[in-house]
């Protein structure tokens, strides 16, 4: 059995279909070529089949290494996922592109040789929801009220 998940990217002009095994991998990947292709401390990830992922349009892909590439929106640059370019059939997708990601747990670290580990466990900092957020709820309603330009 498998789930059959949607995604894409922020803009929306790459969107995806997925057919999820119940046995994908989601990892939480720390090592530096995902740490700078993402521009953050670590990337979660879920691995399956290549042949399991649709996409609306072929996603913009940029080789990252000498071993693999990435898939992104050049438009509004979300990284997609990795996969090496050869030796197998599988690729990873990024989490947070997944419409739902409320169904991925991660199992495991990878590149743990990077880990920041100052950001591996932050439960007891102080949380703050975003409509909590004065400046930014101004700056939204403001948004929605500006006559077009």
């Amino acid at each position: 059995m498998s789930d059959t998940l949607t995604g894409g990217c922020a803009c929306g002009r790459i969107r995806f279909t997925a057919r999820v095994p119940d046995d994908a991998h989601a990892y939480l990947c720390h090592c530096r070529m995902c740490q700078r292709a993402s521009g953050n401390v670590s990337l979660a990830m879920v691995g399956l089949p290549q042949a399991n992922v649709e996409w609306s349009e072929e996603p913009d892909w940029f080789n990252s290494s000498a071993i693999a590439q990435r898939p992104f929106c050049a438009q509004c640059g979300t990284p997609l996922g990795f996969r090496y370019l050869e030796g197998t059939d599988k690729m990873d997708l990024t989490v947070a592109a997944f419409d739902d990601t409320s169904g991925f747990t991660p199992t495991s670290h990878f590149g743990a040789e990077s880990i920041h580990r100052a950001w591996l466990n932050t439960e007891g900092l102080p949380e703050t929801r975003s409509d909590e957020y004065q400046l930014l709820t101004d700056r939204w309603k403001k948004a929605e009220t500006a006559p077009p330009a």
